[in-house]
């Protein structure tokens, strides 16, 4: 099953946190709900009952008796991947657990003004802003130990070198190491803004401490048939180059959309199935659609409404079309 969580900015402290919470318990009642959030703040309880009503609405919640509730959980012949769906502000993390996420991969809407103008063209229509050390100190607090980071910049230029220096400063004084940096080909696209043409974007990939174990270790395995063996490191070699065509102009619905093909791709290096995804600033919402293909869990921050709503509704056609297979 899919499952898509709609987390308005008025509830994502109620129903998230429940969600969060009781996601692995066989069940919880309306006391132990009151419990859980009030550790986060006073609220009363007719809104935590409202809050879960809407959660059963919604396909979050279920309920097993009266005063009795549990997380929806897959059924027999159907998957289990949520996409949680929160309408705030992507720099705001407390509302996640410590160590609570398995991968991080988004792109920022930095601020660079002579980067994102050329004469009278805007390619910044949103509200844009620069990384400090508490952005980096809370993806550190959230992401668990020896998971990615993985962060999209602009390519280097005499205007932004100096940003994108303090960027990687900034994620190694949160205690982030430095893994590695991949270019993104945007294909056959070529841009003619700035001094030179240019389709790339920098992808710079972080890890909380040393990596995981993720990649294939042959020697060992030769020594040891019948047992596999990892070590530290993501799934594969990471390319030089991720190759991958941009949206399309007709398709696209964010001007810094990345095309989900590249999402997946990155997912497939730093995470397994069923993983926790975190896209903090989701935008088009492809980060989302490409978890749900690609069977990770994923949570989808977006702070504008409009294309909140956009979003929500580009996952539901792959919720059905996902069913209709």
């Amino acid at each position: 099953m899919k499952i898509e969580v709609q987390v308005k900015e008025r509830e994502k402290g109620i129903q998230l946190t429940l969600f969060e919470y009781f996601r692995d318990a066989e069940c919880f009642t309306l006391t132990e709900a009151m419990d859980c959030v009030k550790k986060v703040k006073e609220v009363k309880e007719p809104s935590i009952r409202a809050r879960i009503y809407e959660g059963i609405e919604k396909g979050v919640f279920e309920r097993v008796a009266k005063g009795v509730y549990t997380v929806t959980r897959k059924n027999e012949n159907e998957e289990e991947v949520t996409c949680m769906l929160v309408q705030g502000d992507g720099r705001d993390l407390s509302f996640l657990k410590d160590n609570s996420v398995d991968a991080i991969i988004t792109d920022h809407a930095y601020s660079l003004k002579k980067s994102l103008k050329c004469g009278n063209r805007d390619f910044a229509k949103y509200e844009c802003f620069q990384y400090t050390q508490e952005d980096f100190d809370e993806k550190y607090r959230v992401l668990k130990k020896g998971h990615f980071l993985v962060e999209f910049l602009p390519e280097e230029n005499g205007e932004n070198y100096g940003y994108l220096y303090q960027v990687k400063q900034l994620a190694k004084e949160a205690g982030l190491q430095y893994y590695a940096k991949v270019a993104w080909k945007k294909g056959s696209f070529v841009a003619n803004t700035g001094r030179k043409s240019k389709n790339m974007e920098e992808i710079a990939f972080f890890t909380k401490g040393k990596a995981r174990n993720m990649r294939p270790d042959a020697k060992k395995d030769k020594a040891e048939p019948g047992i596999s063996h990892f070590m530290s490191g993501a799934k594969g070699m990471l390319p030089t180059v991720f190759d991958v065509e941009p949206s399309s102009k007709a398709d696209r619905i964010h001007q810094a959309e990345k095309p989900v093909e590249l999402l997946k791709q990155i997912m497939e290096f730093i995470t397994e199935e069923k993983e926790w995804v975190l896209d903090q600033f989701a935008g088009s919402f492809a980060l989302g659609e490409a978890a749900l293909e690609n069977g990770r869990n994923a949570i989808c921050i977006e702070i504008d409404e409009g294309y909140f709503e956009t979003g929500k509704e580009r996952l539901r056609k792959v919720q059905e079309r996902k069913r209709g297979r």
